[in-house]
């Protein structure tokens, strides 16, 4: 297949992402925009990365790269994100549901907002976002992507909203695998050791060579592992739904 060929049914693409500024939303953002979609790129605090990655992408192709800004624990402003992208692009095929807020939670220090930030981030948003969004996905026979986790199945020890939050965004892709067929597909991907976070002491040297040891492949993952995998979702899967795709280097196999 050549490249004309290729990109010719994702041309008239347009897909909004939550979380898309940085890190593996940033990497989700650049391989699909090569493959010829157009995006919504939601942030929350990101602004500078955000407007940073658009300017990058329309440089490529203008005009095919719009941003909005929200807090996606309000709910009540995610059907503006659905109808700024309608707006823009007169469409919307996709939705990515990729934002997370990640940090411990040990069991003795929980607080109520932790449990408001991580539930609301990480479950919350994407079902009402979904819902905000299902009549157009329904219109464009479109299809819903959700970013989990590896440790959906064995929850991480000192984690236990986010692990609890996530394992719910499994049961909600299922759920919605159902209430949106046949005309909406629904899959989520679950990302192992990729990019390790950000100035967190807990991910010092040894914590890595620990993980890089437990995972089948001896390696970590980058960015463009998962967006293959979101890709693929959304473009070669037409049969596929209710499904979760790991990408974690068989590592979930060796916990």
């Amino acid at each position: 297949m050549n490249p004309k060929q290729k990109n010719k049914g994702l041309s008239n693409k347009v897909i909004l992402i939550t979380g898309g500024a940085k890190r593996v939303g940033a990497a989700i953002c650049r391989m699909l925009h090569k493959e010829g979609a157009h995006l919504m790129i939601h942030y929350r605090s990101s602004a500078f990365e955000a407007r940073a990655l658009q300017t990058e992408l329309n440089l490529h192709r203008p005009n095919s790269v719009a941003i909005i800004q929200a807090d996606l624990i309000n709910i009540e402003i995610l059907p503006k994100l659905v109808n700024e992208t309608v707006n823009r692009f007169g469409r919307l095929d996709v939705l990515i549901n990729n934002a997370s807020s990640y940090y411990p939670t040990e069991l003795c220090k929980i607080d109520e907002e932790q449990w408001q930030d991580l539930m609301g981030t990480n479950l919350k948003a994407p079902l009402f976002l979904s819902q905000a969004a299902a009549p157009e996905l329904r219109k464009n026979n479109g299809c819903i992507v959700n970013l989990t986790d590896m440790h959906i199945e064995r929850p991480k020890k000192g984690y236990i909203v986010y692990s609890v939050a996530k394992a719910g965004l499994v049961t909600l892709t299922k759920s919605l695998a159902h209430e949106l067929s046949p005309e909406v597909r629904v899959n989520a991907v679950a990302p192992g050791p990729v990019l390790w976070p950000e100035d967190n002491p807990q991910f010092n040297e040894a914590y890595r060579q620990r993980v890089i040891a437990q995972t089948l492949l001896k390696r970590i993952g980058e960015g463009n592992d998962v967006a293959k995998a979101v890709k693929f979702l959304i473009y070669d899967a037409p049969f596929v739904t209710g499904h979760v795709l790991a990408v974690d280097g068989g590592r979930s196999l060796n916990l």
